[in-house]
């Protein structure tokens, strides 16, 4: 269509093939994630419904609800985002309904068919098929790629691998144990988000293998955890969205690995020392015992 309808905080464009949302930047009443986000292009086949229904304060709002499995943004965030926050939200003046109804019908009849069917104001996909593919829709965000925690740092290379790095300050003596950790994309099935908004929020990577994993995430060298205002929403969720694409994207078949061969990380000299040296402040701090700070050393340096 070409059309372009502002609302607040965001503006819709009606493309032929997709709906194209640019968020408000500059503006410290939009929220962040949307100035993180700055735009989405949502093809119409990721869409179930549109919806029209009245606002807050002489408003109304227009709703593009994504079908289950289109968008690695939404299916990150789980239902966790907070109405305000949610990017298919466009809030217009109650003076625009009429318009934003226009639009609506316009929307709608661009859609599939399957989500179209019964759609009315009132329904919310609840029902709708999940999208038949092994990869995404809606492209996921791109950036950013790094963020701290309590307990570290956070960054993904935008392809192919997770790093975690721990800090003194907040990681348990576990992650002390366990060393900074690199995770392939290959390794991994999924991500978890619990958002940092929530008490104890965290993310963790889940691994193909299903080996198992310590409940309390503080304690799992595979997540990282949020708190005190570290790992806000508008970075954790755009980079937990990046690496589930990333993992969605990947051809998911195991790779051969030579009996004995180790990895790369455990074939840097660099990588291994800064093991050691991590390992030796958790001993001058008195969490690990010399019996284990002298186990541990030797079986480093067994992998140089």
């Amino acid at each position: 269509m070409g059309d372009v309808l502002a609302g607040i905080h965001a503006t819709w464009e009606f493309e032929s093939d997709a709906l194209v949302i640019r968020f408000e930047r500059g503006n410290r009443n939009t929220p962040k994630l949307f100035g993180a986000l700055r735009e989405r292009r949502v093809p119409h086949e990721a869409l179930a419904s549109v919806t029209l229904t009245p606002g807050k304060r002489g408003t109304v709002v227009l709703h593009a609800v994504p079908r289950p499995g289109a968008d690695p943004l939404m299916e990150a965030a789980a239902g966790q985002l907070k109405e305000t926050c949610d990017p298919y939200r466009l809030v217009l003046p109650a003076d625009r309904e009429t318009l934003a109804e226009y639009y609506r019908d316009e929307l709608r009849a661009l859609l599939p068919r399957d989500a179209t069917a019964g759609a009315d104001d009132s329904a919310e996909g609840d029902d709708v098929a999940v999208v038949p593919t092994d990869g995404f829709l809606v492209a996921a965000p791109t950036g950013p790629l790094s963020f701290k925690t309590y307990d570290g740092k956070a960054s993904f290379d935008g392809t192919s691998e997770i790093a975690f790095r721990w800090s003194w300050t907040g990681a348990s003596s576990e992650k002390w144990k366990a060393g900074d950790q690199t995770f392939s994309v290959r390794e991994l099935s999924g991500v978890e988000w619990r958002s940092p908004e929530i008490l104890d929020g965290y993310l963790r990577l889940l691994p193909r293998d299903g080996t198992p994993r310590p409940a309390q995430p503080d304690r799992d060298p595979a997540s990282v955890v949020f708190g005190l205002g570290l790992g806000p929403v508008h970075e954790s969720l755009p980079f937990a969205a990046a690496v589930l694409a990333a993992i969605r994207g990947k051809d998911r078949a195991p790779v051969a690995v030579p009996a004995g061969a180790p990895d790369a990380a455990r074939r840097d000299p660099g990588a291994v020392a800064d093991r050691i040296r991590h390992l030796g402040d958790l001993h001058r701090a008195g969490l690990v015992t010399d019996e284990e700070f002298s186990a541990k050393k030797a079986e480093l340096l067994a992998e140089l």
